[in-house]
């Protein structure tokens, strides 16, 4: 099933670029600009996913299961909260890498992921 995306941010040379699905683009936003203290964490793991600098605290790859390929998350106040944003990796044709920011999970409290999520 083929979904659309927002792109909200790229970096300079315009080879990251990362984007919101347009499916879960309220919620997602509304949780993003809830405070100034989810923006700040936001920008910080945005920065470094457009620079590709690798911090596996903030965002890392989830392993799902063996169908779930390029699925990522972005980690917010983990050992508080835990609030996570699941996101799918994909290259695009002209080569320009994307992030897509797809589900918002708030206060994760288990290791597992439930079935709506997973698809």
């Amino acid at each position: 099933m083929k979904r659309k995306a927002k792109i909200i941010r790229t970096n300079e040379e315009g080879t990251v670029a990362v984007c919101i699905d347009v499916q879960n683009f309220k919620p997602i936003l509304e949780f993003l600009t809830k405070d100034t203290r989810h923006k700040k964490k936001f920008n910080f793991i945005v920065n470094l996913v457009l620079y590709r600098i690798r911090n596996t605290e903030v965002y890392d790859k989830e392993d799902i299961n063996k169908k779930s390929k390029g699925v990522t998350a972005m980690k917010f106040f983990k050992g508080q909260s835990n609030d996570r944003i699941y996101c799918k990796e994909l290259t695009r044709k002209d080569k320009t890498f994307v992030i897509i920011m797809a589900e918002l999970l708030e206060k994760k409290k288990t290791q597992g992921i439930n079935q709506k999520t997973k698809k």
